[in-house]
């Protein structure tokens, strides 16, 4: 969840960290803080409850200096919201950020008599207590020792009191990455920051240590051996990671759909056929599988529940999506003909991840489906996917859910080919629709405006109800969650067919309900169900297929008809659509539609 920095070098480093910590704050935002180390080795810290930004002025009042240092913005989980929980933590010689839970700190605290000692409610200070406690002039010894004693999940960037304008970094399951910058070196939860400084960097293996030093990062196991890191290449321009003049950064994600899902497709698109020739994938893994199972989380997970509709109809394959927090913990049953998908955005969701260990421990393979290289689900997986989605700062995911909605298309595809279920003919006209996408997509979003008219309609409702079938219901799931975690409107979809088992006696006039009309063989059955909430007073906001026939628009309160596309395709505009519904709502009703309370984007706890 939070985000943590680290960069010694001859720059200036305060100024580095909290930019760095800006870019980093959809990890956590509930707190901030910045320690930076002189040359005499003493660390000067500050920190504060709330946003980079208070921290910033905290900063530029007290004017703290030094070319060496660590940062961390928070994302409460161990102790309340307060400026003492804040990061970082200071004890003895050691100072550290954290990121992760140390679930044995209790026993820690008892083992090594840290009761009285202690400043503050969190587990990460008892890991720099542990870590203290052994440190004696080598830290190598005290990480190695400290490490062996933490239970659970951390990422840790560590200074030494002896060790001036040196960082040192450990970690197990929460991510880490590296790069040799200007002058120097860092390290970050994840490569959205290193982007802005090298195009170079490297994930730190689990329980080994980087030493980060101004002239370089050395690398070592735990026995300290040196060794050689493995380096990959930032695949995005950097400019992507900024705004680009939008107010916030969900508007330009939304905004750039179209091309990241193009940039997605195309390259799999080989003679006219969707092929996974470049990712290594073998038709075998397609060809051989008696069943799948999609492992995610959140909105991860309704994007596979998208692909289920779509492998069940075009392939005839049985597809199960296990919520990965539940998976296995409900004992998920895969086994050797099973193909395991796993889905996440950033392929650092510590749920997900588990899953993708439980099925590979029971005989599966796995597939991930990620927009991070050298994530840590893609490096668990027996293969990988990557969306070419660039990076995703908003909380709320948009052109990550839909690239990943784009790499299931090309799946399906790929495997309706392979096992026979499409001809040449069919495999062919399949990914000609798919390549139609961005262009119909590109179009609902040329209309954004008539779109944040409707949501006027809806800006101080309590709640709204959401209703579709088949491929509209999967979709409406979605749509659902966006409104409710960026406007804070309680939403909730249905299938239209369950209102009358009960939900609608929710219905009110009070109640506005968003409907979206897609499917040819549904639609009747649909207008039907609309009628029903009409009956009951509610206004209905209409997403409609643009062919499809309707009786007189007055007695909709909004109508908004989506380019025609293919029945099994029309996903793609209508997600945009219910993108923008949500956006326009949050924004109008001045909230901070990039950082909602309480949520944070990356997800490394459990």
């Amino acid at each position: 969840m939070c985000g943590i920095i680290g960069y010694t070098g001859i720059e200036e480093a305060g100024d580095m960290i909290v930019d760095a910590l800006e870019i980093l704050e959809y990890r956590g935002y509930d707190s901030a803080g910045i320690a930076l180390c002189r040359t005499d080795g003493s660390v000067r810290i500050r920190k504060c409850a709330g946003r980079v930004k208070d921290l910033r002025s905290l900063c530029q009042r007290e004017d703290i200096r030094g070319t060496c240092g660590i940062g961390h913005t928070r994302w409460a989980t161990h102790g309340g919201v307060s400026d003492g929980n804040a990061h970082p933590h200071q004890y003895g010689k050691v100072t550290l950020v954290h990121n992760g839970i140390i679930e044995n700190y209790r026993d820690l605290v008892r083992k090594y008599d840290l009761q009285e000692r202690l400043q503050s409610q969190t587990d990460s200070e008892v890991a720099a207590a542990v870590l203290d406690h052994f440190y004696n002039g080598d830290p190598f010894a005290a990480i190695r020792k400290a490490v062996l004693k933490l239970k659970g999940t951390f990422a840790l960037s560590i200074l030494f009191e002896d060790f001036p304008g040196i960082v040192f970094a450990v970690r197990n399951v929460s991510p880490i990455v590296i790069g040799n910058v200007r002058g120097g070196s860092m390290l970050a939860s994840d490569v959205t920051v290193l982007g802005q400084y090298t195009r170079e960097y490297f994930v730190l293996p689990e329980f080994h240590v980087a030493v980060l030093k101004k002239d370089g990062v050395e690398l070592y196991d735990m026995s300290g051996e040196a060794t050689e890191p493995e380096w990959l290449t930032v695949d995005w321009d950097v400019d992507r990671s900024g705004k680009g003049g939008y107010p916030f950064y969900m508007e330009k994600e939304i905004m750039e759909q179209p091309k990241v899902i193009a940039d997605t497709v195309r390259p799999r698109i080989c003679g006219g056929i969707p092929d996974f020739t470049i990712d290594g994938i073998p038709d075998s893994l397609l060809a051989d599988c008696r069943r799948i199972c999609v492992v995610a989380c959140g909105t991860a997970m309704h994007a596979g529940l998208v692909g289920k509709a779509l492998m069940q109809s075009f392939v005839r394959i049985h597809m199960d999506v296990e919520l990965a927090s539940e998976f296995m913990y409900t004992d998920g049953i895969v086994d050797e003909e099973t193909l395991v998908i796993a889905i996440s955005q950033s392929g650092e969701t510590i749920d997900t991840l588990e899953a993708v260990k439980y099925a590979r421990k029971h005989g599966a393979k796995t597939l991930a489906i990620v927009n991070v290289r050298g994530a840590s689900v893609a490096l668990a997986s027996d293969y990988v996917i990557y969306t070419n989605a660039g990076p995703e700062i908003a909380v709320a995911s948009t052109k990550a859910y839909t690239t990943q909605l784009a790499a299931l298309y090309l799946l399906t595809g790929r495997m309706a080919y392979v096992r026979g279920s499409f001809g040449e003919k069919e495999a062919k006209a399949f990914a000609a629709e798919l390549m139609r996408v961005p262009e119909a997509m590109r179009q609902v979003l040329d209309r954004r405006e008539e779109i944040h008219y409707i949501a006027r309609s809806i800006l101080n409702a309590k709640d709204v109800f959401m209703m579709g079938r088949g491929l509209d219901y999967s979709i409406l799931l979605e749509g659902s969650l966006k409104l409710k975690e960026i406007s804070y409107i309680h939403s909730e979809a249905y299938a239209s067919g369950e209102l009358k088992h009960g939900t609608i006696a929710l219905i009110t006039e009070d109640t506005p309900v968003v409907a979206v009309v897609t499917q040819s063989r549904l639609q009747s059955k649909e207008f039907s169900n609309i009628k029903e909430v009409q009956s009951r007073g509610a206004g209905v906001i209409l997403f409609m297929k643009e062919t499809f026939g309707m009786d007189k628009e007055s007695s909709w309160n909004s109508v908004f008809k989506l380019p025609a596309m293919e029945d099994g395709f029309m996903v793609m505009p209508a997600s945009a659509a219910l993108q923008l519904l949500a956006y326009y709502v949050s924004l109008d009703k001045g909230l901070d539609v990039d950082k909602p309370r309480n949520l944070a984007k990356v997800v490394t706890v459990e």
